[in-house]
């Protein structure tokens, strides 16, 4: 018996490869299939079954390609309804994978449809269970994001309560949990860095699995949940629907264009320009009007949180090399519209003389000598309530990042306007937006707080402690 995680740290999302004499299944896959494929390949297996715990919200997963592929069948657990031909399996019945077997456990409360799968080994004894967004390392799933009709987010919460209490709690101990999020998903609120643990551990250190009553539990679960990033509800609606094949919408965005067809794709389309270098870069040339979302930071989440429109047409300008990675992470939160990437990357932008705009980025240290010379100049910090509640430059203004395009009115116009975050990702993109909007008095702390702290921590003022 196999059993391997595949964590993508982007969308801290785990999928599970699991196989046993010649067969195999896989829970939970991204869009891309190729990653699947080949390790049954290399096995000499065959894939039997993609299960899925639920319809995800915050990535497209790959079971429609990976089953069209491999002549798998998907596996939902009860209350799923799609478009495409899938099995709906019934609480309690099993799948045989080689020796093994999996066990459907249906646990609504995330989702209606939400389930958990149990592994049985060779000898029947359970050894693992695949838990989706019921139970996470330190947390439990939101229920606040299947609400329909008369369903309310506490009916949910109620549910979910009542899925652990009957269904993962009674099971052993020594149970190893392997969810489908961690860190950094904004699944929950509460996720550990870890990606698997034992049942035993969760059920004496997962705060959600301590609460003494129902009513305890969907209050302690509903506290402090922020809003779900919008391209959520369009993410579950193609994971339940389907959408256009992986390999088209690859073959479609990883068309390289020189600067002037560059040029004329943008205009021709409308496309977005998307600057996906880091933010240094960004902020020393880019192309007027481009938006920066550096790949090497949370960059599926926050293109999904900015770009409200998944059939927006975006324009990328990538480095050289990663172009085709871009475009296959862009389709992994549903943004199939790319309609190309600049040739060469920025540097041909340059070379061919066409104009550039700039972001002017300071030292922490300079931001502080600025700012004893001018302490009533405004200060933006992007972080989220819950970063900024706890400490904060005295009279800085939080305007949380994914909250940006609602609140410009509030940023002047004229005047330098600071602007930080935790360490210099979530400003920068800030800052892009700003300055595509005109804004052409913004200037970038390096570093962000932590490094306004550490030149100056007299100027950091506590507040609130976070929830």
């Amino acid at each position: 018996m196999l059993v391997e995680q595949l964590y993508t740290g982007c969308l801290a999302q785990g999928a599970y490869y699991i196989e046993s004499e010649g067969e195999a299944a896989v829970i939970d896959p991204l869009r891309e299939t190729g990653p699947y494929i080949r390790k049954a390949e290399q096995a000499g297996a065959t894939i039997r079954y993609v299960f899925e715990t639920h319809f995800h919200a915050d990535f497209v997963s790959g079971h429609i390609d990976l089953a069209r592929k491999t002549g798998a069948t998907i596996v939902y657990g009860p209350n799923a309804k799609t478009n495409y031909e899938a099995y709906v399996a019934r609480d309690g019945e099993e799948f045989s994978i080689g020796k093994i077997r999996i066990r459907v456990l249906h646990t609504p409360g995330h989702t209606l449809e939400s389930t958990t799968y149990l592994l049985l080994d060779e000898t029947g004894r359970p050894h693992a269970i695949f838990t989706g967004d019921t139970l996470f390392i330190g947390d439990v799933g939101r229920p606040d994001l299947a609400i329909k009709g008369a369903l309310t987010e506490q009916d949910l919460a109620g549910m979910l309560y009542d899925s652990l209490q009957t269904k993962i709690i009674p099971l052993p101990d020594d149970l190893i949990v392997y969810p489908a999020h961690g860190a950094g998903s904004a699944c929950g609120k509460n996720m550990s860095k870890e990606t698997t643990d034992t049942l035993g551990n969760q059920k004496r250190f997962n705060y959600a699995l301590q609460a003494r009553s129902k009513e305890e539990f969907v209050t302690q679960v509903l506290d402090g949940l922020t809003q779900a990033p919008l391209y959520f509800a369009q993410n579950a609606r193609l994971n339940k629907e389907g959408y256009e094949s992986i390999d088209q919408v690859m073959q479609r965005g990883s068309r390289p264009l020189g600067p002037d067809a560059f040029e004329a794709a943008v205009n021709g389309t409308g496309a977005l320009m998307l600057d996906v270098r880091e933010a240094a870069e960004f902020a020393a040339g880019f192309i007027p009007n481009a938006i920066n979302i550096g790949l090497n930071g949370q960059f599926a989440p926050w293109v999904g949180a900015l770009i409200p429109d998944l059939q927006q047409p975006i324009a990328l300008i990538a480095p050289v090399g990663k172009e085709e990675e871009t475009v296959l992470r862009l389709a992994r939160v549903g943004y199939d519209n790319c309609v190309g990437y600049l040739e060469g990357g920025f540097a041909s932008w340059r070379t061919a003389g066409k104009e550039i705009d700039t972001v002017e980025s300071i030292s922490a240290e300079e931001f502080v000598q600025r700012h004893a010379q001018t302490p009533a100049a405004p200060v933006v910090d992007v972080r989220k309530p819950v970063e900024f509640g706890p400490e904060h430059l005295a009279g800085a203004e939080n305007v949380p990042l994914d909250t940006l395009n609602d609140h410009m009115a509030a940023i002047p116009r004229t005047g330098a306007v600071y602007v930080h975050c935790a360490g210099g990702y979530r400003s920068m993109v800030a800052n892009s937006i700003l300055k595509a909007r005109g804004f052409d008095n913004v200037v970038n702390v390096e570093g962000g707080i932590a490094a306004i702290k550490k030149a100056a921590p007299t100027l950091i003022e506590a507040g609130e402690p976070a929830h």
